[in-house]
């Protein structure tokens, strides 16, 4: 049998753990509210993925380049051909306005366009190519044997597909881009016809969480 002093103690004790849980649930709440929110991307988030890690190849200066080479800046990079007659240079132009969006921090993109035609696209062909959209964008041409490798590594499809005319051929490729934050790891996948200011936007936002 309970006595007053025995159920006055009980009802402390169950008062002390409503108390408690209450003041832990607060504490919950509050961390939560602290916690840094998740960036709301609009391109398809890639962070963490193990692939698409980065590339070693030459540009049309003939300079090897790799992720390294661009500390601070958000690379984008485009698998693509001078000779594409639409979503090539429609995705290159889009990051193009996406460097003037960016205003005073479009000097912290760096755009990349690596071409699946290392046959056809010489580096005075990628060089004038890469002029028409903006001269601080770079090309980087694979070999033939690297292609393939990069290809892989960033889960990129490409085909050479015969032309209507003898000799002649075209390439089939994937259309969207990789990008990159300023420390040279994958963050995001844009899709082909997102737009320039989805893309600005984004970048915007990893800029801001470095």
């Amino acid at each position: 049998m309970k006595t007053p002093n025995t159920l006055l103690s009980t009802r402390r004790g169950a008062i002390r753990t409503l108390a408690g849980g209450a003041a832990l649930a607060a504490t919950a709440g509050l961390l939560a509210a602290c916690a840094p929110d998740k960036p709301q991307f609009k391109s398809i988030d890639l962070t963490g993925a193990d692939y698409a890690q980065g590339f070693t190849l030459a540009d049309h200066n003939g300079q090897v380049r790799t992720l390294k080479d661009f500390p601070g800046k958000v690379v984008v990079v485009f698998f693509g051909f001078t000779q594409c007659p639409d979503v090539c240079p429609t995705s290159m132009a889009e990051l193009a306005q996406v460097k003037k969006l960016l205003g005073a921090d479009g000097d912290k993109l760096q755009a990349i366009f690596i071409t699946v035609d290392p046959e056809r696209d010489t580096p005075e062909l990628l060089k004038a190519y890469m002029g028409n959209f903006d001269p601080g964008f770079l090309a980087l041409r694979p070999t033939m044997a690297q292609l393939p490798e990069v290809a892989k590594d960033f889960k990129v499809y490409y085909k050479k597909v015969d032309g209507k005319t003898p000799g002649s051929y075209t390439m089939d490729h994937s259309a969207g881009s990789y990008v990159f934050d300023g420390k040279g790891h994958i963050r995001l996948y844009n899709r082909y016809g997102g737009g320039a200011e989805a893309l600005a936007s984004d970048i915007r936002l990893l800029l801001k969480n470095a």
